[in-house]
């Protein structure tokens, strides 16, 4: 099924908003959601609506939020999300730190209290639009095994990066610090396909493409991803003084309560180290750089990062974003949920 950006956005956002969001917040969902669809990053687009539907539905998401800015020093603050929609207030700090790097040359915000914000590509875009760069990371609840261990800990806790080229040039990847992130698992549920080998393990801790038989995901490069996923649930947990590690709260648990999730935006003004236009430049440069390298054998192109997700958001704009049928059939139904998601086993079949 392929829709239209306008038209899958129009979807989410009469969705969220029947399920309690003001207008203006299911909007500002619907936005970032379609940005994750419209690179082809389906693991954090539509096919979220239902589960945060249910979760606003049942209280465990803020639709009255208090947001509330403190800044505690010339480039860093704290944002209180009041555990409203984790979309609108990880959008709403980080042009609270794009305007502190625009005075300091750096800004630092901390996210307190907040609930999943989808794809972090969306905030630190955000930045380098603003001839910015950013970086953003946040903590996710425990379901990846560290290196050397037999039960989860750490979440897959994502970092992204974006830094601005020229003209419209931008350079930009958001990963977790898994081999993939569990909305992959998900998506690939969802049409019913294996996933590669070495994604996750089953009960026993044995390698496994069957995505009904993850029971825990494997880090990115075995010790080096455990560090920066222990990197990232510092940034976002420890230093803002959240829940941490395993004490990190579930997505499908409690329902009805705040997640009080944490996130971190750095946001990094290049004119106060160099000259913005050899800057620019010089990202710009780099892109076509990687792009002329030698393929190895089996590739075609080098990518620079990102590029393949921008040339999906290029063809889609002309062919419509391809939405799974089940998903598309719960957006355009009377259904607000089908209480799916309260106390579920992430990794139930």
């Amino acid at each position: 099924m392929h829709v239209s950006k306008e038209k899958l956005h129009e979807l989410i956002q009469s969705k969220l908003h029947k399920a309690g969001l003001t207008l203006e917040h299911a909007d500002g969902v619907a936005e970032v959601l379609v940005h994750a669809d419209a690179r082809g990053i389906h693991s954090h687009g539509a096919m979220r609506v239902e589960y945060y539907a249910e979760r606003i539905a049942k209280g465990g998401i803020n639709t009255d939020p208090q947001f509330h800015f403190n800044q505690t020093g010339p480039a860093s603050a704290t944002f209180n999300a009041d555990n409203g929609a984790g979309h609108v207030a990880a959008k709403e700090a980080m042009d609270k730190a794009i305007q502190m790097a625009k005075d300091s040359g750096v800004g630092v915000v901390g996210i307190k209290h907040m609930s999943h914000s989808g794809s972090l590509s969306y905030f630190v875009k955000q930045a380098s639009q603003a001839d910015m760069i950013g970086i953003s990371v946040c903590q996710s609840d425990p379901m990846v095994v560290p290196f050397g261990g037999a039960e989860p800990y750490y979440g897959t806790n994502p970092i992204a990066f974006s830094a601005p080229g020229e003209n419209d040039d931008l350079i930009t990847f958001d990963m977790a610090t898994t081999v993939q992130a569990w909305g992959k698992i998900l998506h690939a549920r969802s049409k019913n396909e294996a996933i590669p080998e070495g994604w996750a393990v089953d009960g026993n801790g044995e390698p496994t493409t069957n995505p009904f038989e993850v029971s825990a995901l494997l880090p990115i490069a075995g010790p080096k991803g455990y560090g920066l996923m222990m990197m990232v649930d510092i940034l976002s947990g420890v230093l803002l003084g959240l829940p941490f590690g395993k004490n990190v709260s579930s997505m499908y648990h409690d329902l009805e309560k705040g997640r009080d999730l944490g996130q971190l935006h750095i946001v990094i003004n290049p004119l106060f180290f160099t000259e913005i236009n050899t800057f620019k430049q010089h990202i710009s440069q780099t892109m076509k750089d990687l792009n002329a390298i030698k393929p190895a054998p089996g590739f075609d192109q080098v990518y620079y990062p990102g590029q393949r997700s921008a040339e999906r958001e290029e063809a889609y704009s002309s062919d419509g974003i391809e939405i799974v049928d089940d998903v598309y059939d719960y957006l355009t139904s009377d259904a607000i949920h089908h209480n799916a998601y309260d106390h579920k086993d992430p990794f139930a079949k």
